[in-house]
């Protein structure tokens, strides 16, 4: 699955992933409990939070060892390949192992998110919904594929059914040999670059930037606006 693709050694100062703005709020069950029952409330979480349960004892083909502790936002790293579709993979990560996905920049991981939330609005055959998401940075340093050199490669082939059979046995191989992930050009915005982290630790230095707002008013095109304070 590898031969004759592009293998390079990367240091990436800085990429763009997005998350929703609810994974940075404290669970509403919070407001509703007093200190004394905040134990039992953690309990709870624990027993029904994936990204919990896969630091404990591991979830899906996610090991315990593999996630990380003790470092900042090690929850959201964690959380990413934790947490995956049950019913459908991604271009690059199947229904029992999550992966980071990010930008180079900022509009490129807009285009990505915004094309995904689009199409899930169009299942639903309800164009309203505002969702707000957070900007986390992450430096990479490493191996990676490159598919930059193979743009034609036929993982990222637009159609699902086509391309993302191709890149899960492509994410496979990459694991195996141990390349920290894959180089990709955007698929849903032209000219971009994204990256895909198939390790828990090839995300280094993660912070929190802006947040950014999409609004879908009834028709497949949101408005996105940074938001401020």
């Amino acid at each position: 699955m590898l031969d004759g693709l592009k293998i390079s050694r990367e240091a990436i100062e800085r990429t763009v992933r997005l998350v929703t703005t609810a994974r940075l709020r404290d669970s509403v069950l919070l407001d509703l409990v007093d200190e004394s029952e905040l134990e039992a409330l953690s309990e709870i979480e624990g027993a029904t939070s994936t990204r919990r349960i896969a630091q404990a004892r591991g979830a899906g083909e996610v090991q315990s060892h593999e996630l990380l502790y003790g470092v900042p936002h090690a929850h959201f790293i964690n959380a990413s390949f934790a947490y995956a579709k049950p019913r459908e993979p991604n271009r690059f990560n199947g229904a029992d192992r999550g992966a980071w996905y990010a930008g180079f920049d900022v509009e490129t991981s807009l285009a990505e998110v915004k094309f995904h939330l689009t199409e899930f609005l169009a299942t639903a055959g309800d164009y309203n919904a505002t969702v707000e998401y957070a900007e986390m940075f992450a430096s990479f340093a490493g191996e990676f594929v490159d598919l930059r050199a193979h743009p034609t490669h036929e993982s990222l082939n637009p159609e699902k059914a086509i391309g993302y059979p191709v890149g899960n046995a492509l994410a496979d191989a990459a694991r195996v040999r141990g390349l920290n992930g894959i180089i990709y050009p955007s698929v849903r915005n032209p000219g971009g670059t994204c990256l895909v982290a198939l390790f828990p630790h090839a995300v280094q230095s993660v912070a929190q930037g802006d947040v950014y707002r999409m609004v879908w008013s009834g028709k497949p095109e949101p408005t996105v606006s940074l938001v401020r304070d």
